[in-house]
């Protein structure tokens, strides 16, 4: 019995210097030494041997019992290992195989490309048409004015043709009138698409007859009367004319307010996304990528920087080349310190502008 007592006081004495619960660290500790030095074994970098065996022995403590000494070589160790690692760290190590990052840029490019792609294009398509349209509108008011002064109002019989003018110059004159014509308003229908068939068509009544557009659209066999053709050209004209230049303000309205407000925000976005996919890129191979909060507040400030850009219009480089709004709201998004730096520089400019101006003195 007393030998019994004796060797129970002896293994508690012994088991003073151990604990089998270690600190809440501890654990944590060793996965992170543990992975530095797998880090350092795959890519070729020496570590001493003390530095290894301390490690190791942690790890056999955890499972046997630890002692403040185990915990203070591993520390110690894991030291030495995120000085010689360094810019690698354990953190980033671990970050590195986490592919939740790199899918959530993903997924946040891809519904901007959703929203972008289909804005974008869509703008492009109704500024060019409105473009085309308005060239339409001043070529047909410029015919219309022409022919009206050379053949007069339309009489029965036809009056004669003013000296120095012939029927080849008035029908070659009529035809591109009327071409005019057809080419406003099948570019007109095409802006009615975009607005989602905002505005009647004047003539939607006739569209599935074939007998009918032709007979309105086009000149008339065996001209006789060119005044009376030349006016009821214009007759359609005008028509074709009010629905051309209602859809013109309703696409200058819809998308002109996209283009300034909208795709500008998106842009920067988009280029906030590209920044930090090869950010990330470039930090997985060096393995130094490490997740951030920061990177979420990069999404608001390239937000704010895109709708300050939409309020500009293009920003001119040289007197030969200027960069569209929505191409400076993509390098914003990429670079939002270089924009931020060049307002804060614009600010000191304007503050030292205000400064060196002389009060006025007053008047005695």
């Amino acid at each position: 019995m007393a030998q019994s007592g004796l060797e129970t006081t002896f293994h508690l004495i012994e088991s003073r210097g151990h604990d089998c619960t270690p600190p809440a660290y501890f654990g944590e500790a060793l996965q992170d030494a543990e992975r530095l030095l797998k880090y350092a074994a795959e890519t070729g970098i020496e570590i001493e041997d003390n530095i290894r065996n301390d490690v190791l022995q942690a790890r056999t403590a955890g499972t046997l019992g630890w002692s403040e000494e185990t915990i203070a070589k591993l520390l110690a160790a894991l030291t030495k290992l995120s000085t010689r690692l360094k810019p690698v760290t354990a953190e980033s190590l671990k970050a590195c195989g986490n592919t939740a990052t790199v899918r959530s840029y993903w997924i946040w490019a891809m519904w901007l490309a959703i929203f972008i792609g289909p804005f974008s294009v869509a703008s492009f398509l109704t500024s060019a048409i409105s473009d085309a349209v308005r060239k339409d509108i001043a070529t047909a008011n410029d015919l219309a004015v022409k022919l009206r002064a050379q053949l007069g109002p339309p009489v029965k019989p036809s009056s004669p043709l003013p000296s120095g003018l012939t029927e080849g110059d008035v029908i070659t004159e009529l035809q591109q009138y009327a071409s005019t014509i057809r080419s406003i308003d099948g570019r007109a229908r095409q802006l009615n698409v975009f607005v989602f068939y905002y505005e009647r068509d004047p003539f939607g009544g006739i569209r599935r007859d074939p007998a009918k557009v032709h007979a309105t659209f086009q000149l008339p066999a065996g001209l006789l009367n060119f005044a009376e053709a030349a006016n009821a050209q214009t007759v359609v004209y005008q028509d074709v004319r009010y629905f051309a230049q209602n859809l013109l303000e309703d696409v200058s309205f819809f998308y002109g307010a996209i283009t300034s407000c909208i795709l500008p925000v998106l842009y920067a976005l988009l280029g906030t996304c590209a920044y930090l996919l090869r950010s990330f890129e470039d930090q997985i191979r060096t393995r130094t990528f490490t997740s951030s909060i920061a990177n979420s507040a990069r999404f608001l400030i390239a937000a704010i920087g895109g709708a300050v850009v939409g309020l500009f219009n293009n920003f001119t480089i040289t007197q030969a080349a200027s960069i569209p709004p929505l191409a400076i709201a993509f390098l914003v998004g990429y670079a939002v310190d270089v924009f931020f730096s060049f307002l804060e520089g614009l600010l000191q400019a304007f503050t030292k502008t205000k400064g060196s101006a002389s009060p006025l003195t007053p008047a005695l």
